[in-house]
C-alpha cells in the first residue's frame, strides 16, 4: 500500500477545540488517515494517508467543516539568496540546456519555459506517484490518543520569541506586562538588547496569543520556537511496527548515592524482558540501556521509581545503526534541502524517482511541490553511516539527475543571534529612511527658517520675498513654505514615534485590559510618547498660529508673520531620528563579542573520502594536492583515500577531516593522526599559549592549528559543540537581570507620567505668571499668540529633552558587553547581571582543596604502610580488598588507591563482596566480603574512629609526618570473624598543587579579599596545603562533609569579615551595599555543588563535574585559577560602569529638565529651544551606550597576566 504525507495550512486553526474538530472530521473519511499531526503554532495539519484517500478529499472535508485552507506551507530558506538581477539570456540558455537533457521535455517538444504547464501537487497524482515509487516501509501508526500531536496528559511548553521595536526599559515592561496578563503564561523574560523574549505556556495556542498581545502594544513579534516541557512520567504507548527496536535509551536517575544503589537499579532492570546492555553512571546520575521496543520505556521508568529512585527519559535513539569504535550511535537526522535549477514540471518527479533508488535509507517528510515553486525545498530524514551513506550521497543523487547538475544546498534556520542581528538591521534601515527624509526636509527648512528669517539683514531682497504675505491675511510666504516642509516630517519622518505611542495607549485602555485604573494614570507610555507629544504639540500649535495669521490684516510694511514652530517640527524629527539611529547602531555593537564567537566556525573543510577506481588508476601515491582533491595516502584509513573540499554543513559524526596549519577544526572531534600538533585555544579559553594536542586528544571548533597538519574524527555537529554551548550559556546569562536593574524599572515606570505632569505644570506656571503681570513685558518675545504661545515653548522643550532610554540602557548594555568580554577571556557568565553585581562586591573567596587549589586530576600514592601482623590476611589480600572498596567510589583519592593496587606485581584482584557496598560521602566505603571472609572499611581517620578502631603508635607517627607534608591519608581496617576492626594499611596520597595557586591567593589578598579553604580532608593536611599557598591557618575549615560545606559558607556570610572600603569612601561616610559578607565559592566536584549553590557567587573550574558547573554562577572554561583574578576585576569594572551609567543618565535628566523648564530664563533670557532640547535628548541615550562600549577596551589585570 502506497502511503502519502500531505501538509495543509489552515488560517483559522486557533485552539485545542479546532484540533479535535479536525481529528473527528478526518477520521470519518473512508479510508481513514493513518496518522494526524496538528500544530496550533504553525497552523498546519500533516496527514499520513493511503494513496486512495486523495489530498483533494481531505481539503474538501476540512473546507466543509468551516476551516480556511491556504496553499501548502513552504519551508523558508534563511540563506542569502542570489541576486534576482540574472541576465535573461543566461537563464534561457540554462532552460534550453535543460530541455536538451530532459527526455520528457523533448517528447512533449516544449519550445520555451513560458509554455510549460503548471505542475499541481495532488495527493492522488504527483505526490502519490513518487511516494509509491519510493516504496518506503510505513508503520501502521494508530490514530488514537495523541495521534494528533496533542498530549493527553498535562503538557507545558517553553516558547521563544523575537521582539522588534523595543528601545528602553519601559518597552521591556510593556512587553512583559502584555504577556504576563494572559492566563496560562508564566516566567516571562524579555531581553532588550537581544530583541527576544521567552515564556512558559500551558498550551501551544498561547504562543499566538502572546504574539497578538505584543503586536497590539506596537511591537513586532515572531515565534522562534515552542518546545514541550516533558513530564517525568513517560506516556504509555502501544508498541507499533515503527517503534520496534532495538533502541538505546538514556535516563537521568536521581537519588543514587553509592555503589549499592547502582547494584539495586541494575538488578531491577535485569528482570525486565527486552532490556539489555545496562550501563549505570553513579557520578553522572544516569543510566543507559538497550530496549527491544519503545514501549519498554515506561517499564524501565516504573521499575527504577519502584526501587525508590527518580527516573526521567533523557533521550532515545535507534541502536540498529552501525556504531563507531567508541560505541557511539549515529542518530537519525532530519534536514531540508533547497533545489535550484528546476525548469519543467518533470524535474520534481525525476528527483523523487532518483531518491526512491536509495530505498529505506531515507524517508520523505515533505516532497517537492513544483518546478516553479520559489522555495523548491524537500524535507527528508535519514540515518547517516559514514563514509558509506551520508547527506553528501543524498545531495549527489539529487544533483546528478540532470546535466547541468541541480544546485542543492541545506536550508538552515537562523540562530537567535542571527535573528536579533536581522531585526537590528531592519530597525536601523527603517530609521535611516526616515532620517534621510528628515535631513532632506531640514536643508530647505534651515535655509528658509534660519538663514533668511534670522541671519540675513531685513533689507535682503530674498528675505523680503519670503516674508511677504500671500494667500490669506498676514501669513508670510515663509510660513506657508515651512508648513509644507513640516507636514511630511510630522506624518512620515516622525510617524515611527506616533505609531508606537498610539499603540501603547491603546493597549493600556483597550476593552478587557487588566491594568488597574489608577495604574493607567501613574504608569504609562515610553520615550516614544514623549517624543510624539513634543512633535505633535509643536506642529498643531504652529497650525493654530498659522490660522491666526491668516485672519490678521496684512502689516503696513508688507512683512508677514513668522511666529510658528514648523522649523522646530522638522529639526526635532531630524535630531530625534539621528539619536535613535545612533542608539540602534550602538546597541547592535554591544553584542559583537558574542557574535564574534559564532563567526569562528569555518565554512569549508577538507574531508577524507574513498577514492574511485578511476582515481586510483590515475593518481600517484604520495603525490598529494589537497586543494584539488587528488588521491593520497591517509595514515588513519589507509590507502585509497582522497581529500575533498566540502561545506561544513555536509559533515556527519564519524567523518575524518584534515586540519592544515593555520586552520580551525570544522566541528569538535578527536585527533586520530599518529602525531599531534599545537592548537591555539585563546578564542575559547583566553589562554594565549598554544596547547599540545596528541592522538586521542579532543580539539574544538574555533581553535587554530599552529603546528603541522592533523586528521580529526568528527564527534559533535553544530549545536552540540563546545563553541555552541559557550554561546548558549552566554545567551542564557544575558537574560538574567541584575538587582540594580529593578531600580531602573521603578524610575522608567513612572518617568513618562512625571514628565507629562512636569511639562503641563511648566506651561501653567509660566502662563499664570505672565497673565498675572508678575513677568515683565520684555519676556514676551512671541509676536502672536501672547503668553500661552510663549509658555508653550518651555513645555515642548520639557517633553523633548526628557529621556528614559539612558536610564533603561545603563545596565543591560554594560552587562552585555561584560558577558561578551568574559567569554573572550574564557569565563562563562551563567548567572547574568546578578552574578556580575555580586562578584563586584565580594568580601571572601572560599576554595575547595582537591581539584581546585590542587590539580586533582591524577593524584598518586606516594607512601604506604601495610601491617600483616594484626590480621590473618596477607599483603595481596589486603590490596585486593582495598581495590574492591575504592572501585565503588568516584573520588580522585579513590582512583589513586585503585591505580596503586593495580600497579603492584603478583596481586590478584579477586575479592568478592557478599552484599551491597556502602559509601558515606566525606568519610569512606564499607563492605562485607566472601572471599576472603571479612568486613572491611576504607576512608579517612574519622571513618576508622566511627568503627571503634584505632591506629598503632608507629602508624600515628607516619600519619603525622605525612599530613605535615600536605598529603592526604587513607586507611584500611579489616574485621575478621569474632574480631574488632584493625587498621591493616595506610596510604599517603599526594595531589600536586597548581602552579598558580599561591600567586592567585596573594593577589586576592592584596585586593582586600579574605581567602578561606574548606576541605573534607584532615585538618593537618588541609592546614599544610593552606600554609603553602598563603591561606592563614585560622581560615581553614577541614574534615567537613559535602552538605556541611554549604553550612560553613552560610556561616561565613553571617560572621565573616567584610572588605574595608577605600579611604575616600570612608571619608564621605559611605557604607557597604550589603550588611552581610558576600562570599564566593570556587570548586570543581560533585561534593562542591551544595556549597556552590549556597554561596553568593559560585565559580566552577572548567575541569570539574557537570553537577558543579550547573550549580555555578561563573564557569572557568580553562582550568586555571588566574582566570579568577580576571573575573573579579572585570566584575568590578562592569558594575562600576553600570553605576556610572545610571548616575550619568539621571544627572543628565536632572540638569536638562530644569533648564528646559526655564529656570535660567531670567538670566539674560537664556532658554533651551525645543530644537536643541531634542539634540540633548538624543545625546543622552547615545552617550550611555557609548560609555558601555568603552568596556571593550578592557585589558586583563597585570597580576593575571604575570
Amino acid at each position: 500500500m502506497a502511503i502519502v504525507n500531505s501538509t495543509i495550512l489552515i488560517a483559522n486553526l486557533h485552539c485545542s477545540s479546532c484540533v479535535n474538530t479536525i481529528r473527528e472530521t478526518l477520521l470519518s473519511l473512508n479510508p481513514p488517515p493513518l496518522s494526524l499531526n496538528t500544530s496550533i503554532v504553525s497552523q498546519t495539519v500533516t496527514v499520513e494517508h493511503p494513496a486512495e484517500l486523495t489530498e483533494d478529499a481531505i481539503k474538501a472535508a476540512l473546507d466543509e467543516a468551516g476551516f480556511d485552507l491556504v496553499s501548502t506551507p513552504e519551508v523558508q530558506s534563511y540563506q542569502l539568496r542570489r541576486s534576482s538581477l540574472i541576465l535573461p539570456d543566461i537563464l534561457s540558455k540554462k532552460r534550453r540546456k535543460h530541455a536538451e537533457q530532459c527526455l520528457l521535455c523533448r517528447e512533449e517538444a516544449i519550445p520555451t519555459h513560458n509554455q510549460l504547464p503548471e505542475l499541481k501537487l495532488k495527493g492522488s497524482s504527483v505526490a502519490t506517484s513518487y511516494i509509491e515509487s519510493l516504496d518506503l516501509e510505513k508503520a501502521d501508526k494508530p490514530v488514537g490518543d495523541g495521534a494528533n500531536g496533542e498530549s493527553t496528559g498535562e503538557m507545558h511548553y517553553t516558547a521563544t520569541f523575537s521582539v522588534g521595536g523595543m528601545t528602553c526599559a519601559s518597552c521591556v515592561g510593556t512587553v512583559t506586562r502584555a504577556a504576563s496578563e494572559i492566563p496560562g503564561v508564566s516566567n516571562v523574560a524579555v531581553s532588550l538588547i537581544g530583541k527576544s523574549a521567552s515564556a512558559n505556556i500551558e498550551d501551544e495556542s498561547l504562543a499566538r496569543a502572546i504574539v497578538e498581545a505584543v503586536e497590539d502594544g506596537g511591537y513586532e513579534c515572531e515565534i522562534i520556537s515552542c518546545e514541550p516541557i516533558h513530564n517525568t512520567k513517560v506516556p504509555v504507548t502501544k508498541p507499533t511496527r515503527r517503534e520496534q527496536g532495538p533502541y538505546r535509551a538514556t535516563f537521568s536517575v536521581g537519588g543514587m548515592t553509592c555503589a549499592s544503589c547502582v547494584s539495586t537499579i541494575r538488578s531491577v532492570l535485569q528482570e525486565i524482558k527486552g532490556v539489555s546492555d545496562i550501563s549505570i553512571n553513579l557520578v553522572g546520575n544516569s543510566a543507559a540501556v538497550v530496549l527491544d521496543n519503545k514501549g519498554l520505556v515506561e517499564n524501565v521508568v516504573e521499575a527504577i521509581e519502584d526501587g525508590g529512585y527518580e527516573a526521567k527519559l533523557f533521550s532515545i535513539e535507534s541502536a540498529s545503526a552501525e556504531q563507531d569504535d567508541e560505541g557511539k550511535v549515529a542518530g537519525p537526522r532530519t534536514i531540508s534541502l533547497k533545489v535550484d535549477g528546476m525548469f519543467c514540471r518533470h524535474c520534481p518527479t525525476n528527483i523523487m524517482q532518483a531518491l526512491s533508488k536509495l530505498g529505506d535509507k531515507i524517508k520523505i517528510e515533505e516532497p517537492l511541490k513544483s518546478h516553479n515553486d520559489p522555495k523548491s525545498v524537500i524535507k527528508l530524514s535519514y540515518t547517516p553511516s559514514p563514509p558509506d551513506f551520508t547527506i553528501r550521497n543524498i545531495i549527489q543523487t539529487i544533483a546528478m539527475v540532470k546535466s547541468p547538475p541541480f544546485e542543492v544546498s541545506i536550508v538552515k534556520p537562523p540562530s537567535l543571534e542571527e535573528r536579533a542581528r536581522i531585526m537590528h538591521a531592519q530597525e536601523q534601515r527603517i530609521l535611516l529612511y526616515r532620517l534621510i527624509s528628515a535631513i532632506v526636509l531640514a536643508i530647505p527648512t534651515f535655509i528658509i527658517g534660519i538663514v533668511y528669517m534670522t541671519l540675513v539683514p531685513a533689507a535682503n531682497e530674498i528675505r523680503m520675498w519670503f516674508m511677504h504675505p500671500i494667500w490669506a491675511g498676514n501669513a508670510s510666504r515663509a510660513q506657508w513654505a515651512l508648513f509644507i516642509l513640516a507636514t511630511p516630517a510630522m506624518f512620515y519622518s516622525a510617524a515611527h514615534f506616533h505609531r508606537r505611542s498610539i499603540k501603547e495607549i491603546y493597549v493600556l485602555w483597550r476593552r478587557g485590559s487588566k491594568t488597574p485604573l489608577l495604574r493607567r494614570f501613574v504608569r504609562f507610555g515610553s520615550m516614544n510618547l514623549l517624543v510624539s507629544l513634543g512633535v505633535t504639540i509643536a506642529y498643531f500649535a504652529s497650525i493654530v498660529l498659522l490660522a491666526l495669521a491668516t485672519v490678521q490684516s496684512p502689516s503696513a510694511d508688507s512683512e508677514g508673520d513668522e511666529a510658528t514652530y514648523f522649523d522646530t517640527v522638522v529639526f526635532l524629527s531630524m535630531f530625534l531620528l539621528a539619536g535613535r539611529y545612533l542608539e540602534a547602531y550602538s546597541k547592535g555593537r554591544t553584542a559583537d563579542a558574542v557574535t564574534a564567537l559564532g563567526n569562528l566556525r569555518p565554512s569549508e573543510t577538507l574531508l577524507l573520502v574513498p577514492a574511485t577506481p578511476f582515481e586510483l588508476e590515475k593518481s600517484d601515491s604520495n603525490n598529494t594536492d589537497l586543494e584539488k582533491g587528488l588521491h593520497e595516502d591517509s595514515e588513519t584509513i589507509g590507502k585509497g583515500m582522497r581529500v575533498q573540499k566540502v561545506n561544513v554543513d555536509l559533515l556527519e559524526i564519524g567523518d575524518i577531516v584534515r586540519v592544515p596549519h593555520g586552520a580551525t577544526p570544522p566541528m569538535d572531534g578527536i585527533i586520530v593522526s599518529k602525531e599531534g600538533s599545537q592548537f591555539d585555544e585563546s578564542s575559547l579559553t583566553g589562554e594565549s599559549r598554544a596547547i599540545k594536542k596528541d592522538a586521542g586528544d579532543q580539539v574544538f571548533v574555533g581553535t587554530i592549528n599552529r603546528g603541522k597538519m592533523v586528521e580529526v574524527k568528527i564527534e559533535k555537529l553544530g549545536g552540540e559543540t563546545m563553541l555552541d554551548q559557550i554561546v548558549k550559556v552566554v545567551r542564557e546569562g544575558q537574560t538574567k537581570r541584575a538587582p540594580i536593574e529593578k531600580f531602573a524599572d521603578v524610575i522608567t515606570g513612572f518617568f513618562v507620567p512625571i514628565i507629562t505632569l512636569l511639562a503641563i505644570s511648566t506651561w501653567i506656571i509660566w502662563l499664570a505668571l505672565g497673565l498675572s503681570g508678575a513677568l515683565p513685558e520684555s519676556y514676551l518675545d512671541a509676536p502672536i499668540g501672547g503668553w500661552p504661545v510663549w509658555a508653550l515653548e518651555f513645555a515642548i522643550a520639557v517633553f523633548v529633552v526628557a529621556c528614559p532610554c539612558g536610564i533603561g540602557l545603563a545596565a543591560p548594555t554594560a552587562l552585555l558587553v561584560g558577558s561578551g568580554l568574559a567569554a573572550k577571556f574564557g569565563i562563562l557568565v551563567r548567572g547574568g547581571g546578578e552574578a556580575f553585581q555580586e562578584a563586584a562586591q565580594l568580601d571572601i573567596v572560599v576554595f575547595d582543596k582537591t581539584g581546585t587549589l590542587t590539580k586533582g586530576g591524577d593524584p598518586k600514592v606516594t607512601d604506604t604502610d601495610i601491617d600483616t601482623t594484626c590480621t590473618p590476611l596477607n599483603r595481596d589480600s589486603i590490596l585486593s580488598i582495598a581495590h574492591s572498596l575504592e572501585s565503588a567510589s568516584s573520588h580522585p583519592l579513590a582512583q589513586a588507591v585503585r591505580d596503586y593496587c593495580e600497579s603492584q606485581e603478583n596481586v590478584t584482584l579477586f575479592a568478592t563482596t557478599a552484599g551491597a557496598i556502602e559509601e558515606k560521602g566525606g568519610r569512606g566505603v564499607k563492605a562485607e566480603f566472601l572471599s576472603p571472609k571479612c568486613n572491611a572499611i576504607i576512608g579517612n581517620e574519622k571513618w576508622v574512629e566511627e568503627h571503634d578502631s584505632s591506629f598503632s603508635i608507629s602508624q600515628e607517627t607516619l600519619l603525622t609526618r605525612w599530613k605535615s607534608e600536605g598529603k592526604s591519608v587513607i586507611a584500611v581496617a579489616i574485621q575478621v570473624p569474632s574480631e574488632i576492626y584493625r587498621v591493616v594499611a595506610v596510604f599517603a596520597v599526594s595531589d600536586e598543587l597548581r602552579e598558580e595557586s599561591s600567586a592567585v591567593i596573594h593577589a586576592l589578598q592584596a585586593h582586600g579579599l579574605g581567602t578561606w579553604m574548606i576541605s573534607g580532608d584532615n585538618p593537618i593536611t588541609a592546614k599544610a596545603v593552606a600554609k603553602t599557598v598563603g591561606i592563614p591557618e585560622t581560615n581553614v575549615i577541614a574534615g567537613v562533609l559535602p552538605h556541611e560545606k554549604a553550612e560553613k559558607v552560610k556561616w561565613l556570610q553571617l560572621v565573616g569579615k567584610k572588605r574595608e572600603l577605600p579611604k575616600w569612601k570612608q571619608t564621605l561616610g559611605m557604607k557597604p551595599l550589603n550588611e552581610r559578607c558576600v562570599v564566593a565559592m570556587v570548586g570543581d566536584g560533585i561534593n562542591d555543588a551544595p556549597a556552590l549553590s549556597a554561596a553568593d557567587v559560585g565559580v566552577a573550574v572548567g575541569s570539574g563535574s557537570d553537577v558543579a558547573i550547573s550549580s555555578a554562577s561563573f564557569i572557568l572554561i580553562k582550568s586555571d585559577l588566574r582566570s579568577l583574578l580576571t573575573l573579579t576585576d572585570l566584575s568590578r569594572k562592569v558594575f562600576n560602569r553600570v553605576k556610572f551609567n545610571f548616575v550619568w543618565a539621571i544627572m543628565y535628566n536632572a540638569v536638562a529638565l530644569p533648564i528646559a523648564a526655564g529656570v535660567i530664563y531670567p538670566a539674560g533670557h537664556a532658554r533651551l529651544d525645543p530644537v536643541w532640547a531634542s539634540l540633548a535628548m538624543a545625546l543622552s541615550s547615545v552617550s550611555v551606550v557609548l560609555s558601555s562600549l568603552l568596556l571593550r577596551f578592557y585589558r586583563e589585570p597585570r597580576t593575571r597576566m604575570n
